[in-house]
């Protein structure tokens, strides 16, 4: 094969976070040939914590216990919201199949099936959320119960302050203690970073070593929290074998991103993704793209220059937001970046945000994006689907402030869910999903 030679699949999806990540998961399930393109962005500042819904209305900080019925208040009130297209039992369906391919893939996740947990952060806050990788799972644990315990950080380690935590965190969960360790076979000197000391953990050799710097400071406590240090690709069993030295549960916080979660994501995703023959084309962008009348999309890929042609019926848009770099803003408006899209937003520069940068109701900039019909295809001005086979599924959509709504994880899988559904539909395949 040449590299110009086109490259034919069912589907091709642009973006390689949550939501594209997820898409081609639900794709490949469904046995579409399926090519995923997309440099790192988003991910890998992710806490790996997954957001169904927390805050409504954004503009009283109303925290729900019950992510569910938070939906079905957040869909009375803004019935434009994306989550208004889906029925709860979509976006269970959707979750469930997520987080199995995340177990099977060695990154296993604890919560409640109807509740939201609350998850201490590196700011000793109490964050809102529906599912939490396991290595934090004892942490949500220890806090509901007011558990006394140690939490340590790591001399070098900047952005992660146990003693600040615990100040922070000491009116709703007294008992904490602290301790600094001192690592310097595991961290080396000087400045220390979360994904070297994660990658070192995964040596026997330096899990001791950890246990036993730990070990002088465990009277009276029931569990250890740390930040998020224990290993990239096998983070349960580096926990399993420090809580079996210690004799007593061990739990992370998240650090401050970028940091280890955003990292085990994206390599879960992209070990389990090729294991199932997702054709991964990463750290590379469609620099061009057409959309036709009819017959195949044609996307050119590469990194600086297009290196390959991918051939597509179908096409999944999941480029995310500014940070992703699926919309881009000038000084007068905001552009969606491949195919030139209508995007959603306030009338004129003037009107993106509020004279208050901590305006409880939000800037409305946050919630522009793509418009949608039913079947997640992008609208054009006419409120007319652009193209019969073009979707989009992320934080690319309209009507959303994912970041205050405490959604984004939750509206990204369930709508890459929905895109692929549709999707499957308009090629005639209706396989069943397989783990």
């Amino acid at each position: 094969m040449t590299a110009r030679e086109p490259i034919h699949c069912d589907l091709c999806i642009v973006g390689t976070g949550m939501a594209g990540m997820s898409a081609a998961l639900f794709a490949a399930n469904r046995g579409l040939r399926t090519a995923l393109v997309g440099r790192t962005g988003e991910i890998i500042f992710a806490t790996s914590l997954i957001d169904l819904m927390g805050v409504h209305p954004v503009e009283s900080g109303t925290v729900w216990a019950d992510p569910w019925a938070a939906i079905a208040a957040l869909v009375r009130d803004q019935p434009r919201h994306p989550y208004a297209l889906l029925p709860s039992e979509a976006i269970r369906s959707a979750i469930d199949e997520l987080l199995d391919f995340l177990e099977a893939n060695e990154m296993p996740f604890r919560g409640h099936p109807d509740r939201n947990v609350a998850v201490l952060t590196a700011l000793g806050t109490a964050k809102t959320t529906y599912r939490v990788p396991l290595t934090f799972w004892a942490g949500v644990e220890a806090r509901e119960r007011k558990r006394p315990c140690l939490l340590a950080d790591v001399q070098g380690l900047k952005g992660f302050s146990a003693r600040q935590i615990a100040s922070a965190a000491s009116t709703s969960w007294p008992g904490l203690r602290t301790t600094r360790l001192v690592l310097p076979r595991v961290a080396g000197s000087g400045e220390v970073f979360a994904e070297r000391l994660a990658r070192a953990l995964e040596l026997d050799t330096h899990r001791r070593l950890l246990a036993e710097a730990l070990a002088p400071h465990l009277a009276g406590v029931e569990a250890v929290g740390l930040p998020a240090i224990l290993g990239i690709s096998r983070s349960v069993a580096v926990l399993r074998d420090v809580e079996q030295r210690l004799g007593m549960p061990l739990f992370e916080i998240p650090t401050m991103p970028p940091g280890t979660t955003g990292l085990r994501l994206k390599e879960t995703f992209e070990r389990g993704l090729g294991a199932k023959g997702v054709t991964l084309f990463l750290e590379n962008r469609v620099l061009a793209a057409s959309m036709p009348s009819s017959g195949d999309f044609v996307l050119e890929v590469g990194r600086i220059e297009p290196e390959l042609t991918i051939r597509a019926p179908m096409v999944i848009l999941a480029t995310g937001r500014f940070m992703g770099g699926g919309l881009k803003a000038d000084r007068q408006v905001v552009r969606e970046t491949l195919f030139d899209l209508p995007v959603h937003q306030p009338a004129g520069r003037a009107h993106w945000h509020r004279e208050e940068f901590l305006d409880p109701r939000g800037h409305p900039v946050n919630r522009a994006g793509v418009c949608i019909d039913a079947s997640f295809r992008p609208l054009d001005a006419a409120g007319r689907p652009v193209h019969a086979r073009l979707f989009a599924a992320g934080s690319i959509l309209a009507h959303q402030d994912w970041m205050r709504m405490k959604c984004g994880s939750g509206l990204a899988i369930a709508s890459a869910w929905a895109a692929v559904g549709q999707a499957v539909g308009r090629l005639g395949r209706r396989k069943p999903p397989s783990s």
